[in-house]
Formats: structure tokens, C-alpha cells, sequence
């Protein structure tokens, strides 16, 4: 790249902290950095025109785990570990909400439910058994039992009558959340270079040469947050896993709200400007969405359809007017990994699928390792 003086002067010279990617993590890393080092130059460097992977492209669930998904950690993990990792979820959601505020990001807490189809009648017996247990593990959080039975009263079909209901669980606008974070990154000074993609770095005694597509720079330190697409740069244990998302165009008279969880959390669903926003079935396809491609296949979105059809809106005529994918980083635990790789180089990433609940406490962790 041909850069003028005046370029390289505002945008690359004596740059303190390099952050690759303007996603959740990485735009809280930058704010927390400011916050610790008020005079200190803060470059964010993103691939994509917005802030690509998942955190302008998920679903809008502020939640930490519905009761299938937890009793399943339960089987590979203490529940000294599985309450830690909820705790860091919850925790992760209250610094969100007091960086951005509820109005901003319109949270609203209409809570949750997980619903158990026909076919599945394992599961939810297992999650019966477990409820009291996990009520109990998550009092001391909570100060209160968070999950409990309820009658459907949404008129899905298909489903066992009972479904389980979790007060504490909230749903923003997305879109919204990140348009404040941006602001208040630029509010802050902080630079942000868009469709820039990190190719290489190289580290030496005393900073970090980053190679970008067409030209490189100095840094002091250089902080990944790039999630799914990890591997591209650094060899840690994150592997990309993308999510395939549906809406449909406004539907007369949608009675459902809140946010609902479907077969362990492989789907989910809530509403938004009355309409359904459903995402989901990467358990069809593992292999096949264990990738940075985004897009969508038939396969995934022929079984959102149909659930739709005859589960969700069983009483309803309805359209679909948009389909996207998002890229999640996930692992072989749930724990995200904040660390220092070197020197001068650092990385929060494999948000496990929770970047809303989790991603402001790794971006705070990810800024404290300086």
C-alpha cells in the first residue's frame, strides 16, 4: 500500500496495542486497555466491513446454559467447574449491561424455556431428575431457584406439555449492542482499520511486526480475538463451527415471547419485531459446519423449516425473508482461553458459543494480562 505521511503518522506509528478483531471481545479489550492506559494508542484491525465471525451475527440470547445443556456438562465436569463457568457467563452479562446499558442494547428480560420434542423423552427425564441439583448448585448465584416447570402455553406442537422455565434469562438487540460498543470505541480514540486481514506476525525483542495484506506494521503488543477463525493464526485449541440463522417476515398477532431452546441447545429461537428468529441444527452436520465458510445448506435450513411448520408456528402462515451464518469458536471444554502466548502477544478467544454472556469478561481478562 502506497501510504502518505499523514497515514502512517495517525494510523501506524508508535502504536502501543494491536487488536485483531472488532468483534465483543475484542472492542471490551480495547475499552478496558483505554481504561488502564488512558494515553496509550489502541489499533483494532477487522477483516470484514462489520465486525465478522459471530458477534454481529448471533441470535440475541443473553443467557449462561439452559438445564439440558448443563446437565450435560455435569457429566464430564465437577460441578465445582460447571458453576465457575456459569458464574463467568453471569458475570460476563452484568459488565455488558453496565458498559452498554439495557436501553441501548433494548434488553429485555422475558426469560427463557427449553422445550423437550416427542422423540425426546430421555432427556427431559434426565433434566428432571437433575433440576433440584442444579437449583441448589446455582442458589448461591442466584439467591433463588432458576429453573422450573411450566405448562406450554405457546401452542407448539409436537413437544412434551412441560417445558422448563428460566426467569433470568434476557434477550437484546444485537445490532444495537455493537453499534454502542463502536461508539464508544471511537469515543475513546481508539482506531479501527476495517477489511484488513492479518496474515503473519512476526515477534522481536521488543515488539511485534504484523503483516497484513498488503503492507505491515510495528506494534508493542498484539492481542488476538478472533474466535472461530483462530486457527488461521495461532495454534491453540479452537475450532470453528459456524451457525445457521433464519427469520421470517412479520407474523399478525405472534404471541410468543422470550427466548427458547430446543433438542440440548442445538436450536434456538426467540422473537423480534414480530417475527421468529430461528437458528440451529449444526448437530445434523458437524463436520460439514466445522468451518470459516459462511453460508447456509439445504440440509440445515430444510429441518429449521420444518420445525417451524410443525413445531414452532404449527398455527400460523408464515415466510422466511432472510438467512445468514455466523462463525462460533468452539473447543473440547466450554472454558474460554485467555492467555499469553509470548512476549508481547496475547489471545481471548473460544467463546464456546456464549460470546454475549462471556465476552466482555474475557475482553476485561484479555486487557488485565498486560
Amino acid at each position: 500500500m502506497n501510504l502518505s505521511y499523514w497515514e502512517y503518522k495517525s494510523w501506524f506509528q508508535n502504536i502501543d496495542f494491536t487488536i485483531v478483531g472488532s468483534g465483543i471481545v475484542g472492542l471490551h479489550t480495547a475499552l478496558n486497555l483505554r481504561t488502564r492506559f488512558s494515553e496509550s494508542k489502541i489499533l483494532i484491525i477487522e477483516k470484514g466491513s462489520l465486525p465478522e465471525g459471530a458477534s454481529t451475527k448471533n441470535a440475541g440470547f443473553a443467557c449462561f446454559g439452559s438445564l439440558s445443556e448443563i446437565v450435560d456438562d455435569l457429566k464430564t465436569q465437577s460441578p465445582e467447574k460447571v458453576f465457575k463457568l456459569i458464574s463467568k457467563r453471569w458475570e460476563g452479562l452484568q459488565l455488558l449491561r453496565n458498559r452498554i446499558g439495557d436501553e441501548a442494547m433494548d434488553f429485555q428480560q422475558n426469560g427463557g424455556y427449553e422445550l423437550f420434542t416427542e422423540n425426546d423423552k430421555d432427556t427431559f427425564e434426565e433434566c428432571l431428575e437433575k433440576i433440584d441439583f442444579v437449583n441448589e448448585l446455582l442458589f448461591p448465584l442466584f439467591k433463588s431457584p432458576v429453573f422450573k416447570l411450566q405448562k406450554d402455553t405457546f401452542g407448539f406442537e409436537k413437544i412434551h406439555q412441560q417445558i422448563i422455565f428460566n426467569p433470568f434469562e434476557a434477550q437484546i438487540d444485537t445490532g444495537k449492542m455493537m453499534q454502542k460498543l463502536l461508539k464508544l470505541a471511537y469515543s475513546e480514540g481508539i482506531l479501527i482499520l476495517n477489511n484488513q486481514s492479518v496474515t503473519g506476525y512476526q515477534e522481536n525483542e521488543t515488539d511485534v511486526k504484523v503483516t497484513l495484506n498488503d503492507f505491515s506494521f510495528s506494534t508493542k503488543k498484539l492481542l488476538f480475538a478472533t474466535n472461530g477463525f483462530s486457527k488461521e493464526l495461532f495454534s491453540e485449541d479452537v475450532q470453528p463451527a459456524r451457525a445457521q440463522v433464519l427469520i421470517t417476515k412479520p407474523i399478525p398477532d405472534l404471541e410468543i415471547k422470550g427466548t427458547f431452546h430446543l433438542d440440548k441447545g442445538y436450536y434456538y429461537f426467540r422473537n423480534i419485531d414480530n417475527r421468529i428468529l430461528f437458528g440451529g441444527g449444526r448437530n445434523l452436520d458437524i463436520k460439514g459446519e466445522t468451518t470459516t465458510d459462511f453460508g447456509n445448506t439445504n440440509l440445515i435450513q430444510n429441518e429449521l423449516e420444518r420445525l417451524l411448520k410443525e413445531v414452532i408456528l404449527p398455527n400460523h402462515q408464515f415466510e422466511i425473508e432472510h438467512r445468514w451464518s455466523g462463525i462460533m469458536g468452539m473447543g473440547q471444554t466450554k472454558n474460554p482461553i485467555v492467555k499469553q502466548l509470548s512476549n508481547h502477544v496475547y489471545c481471548g478467544v473460544r467463546l464456546g458459543g456464549m460470546g454475549i454472556a462471556i465476552g466482555s469478561l474475557v475482553g476485561k481478562e484479555l486487557a488485565d494480562f498486560v
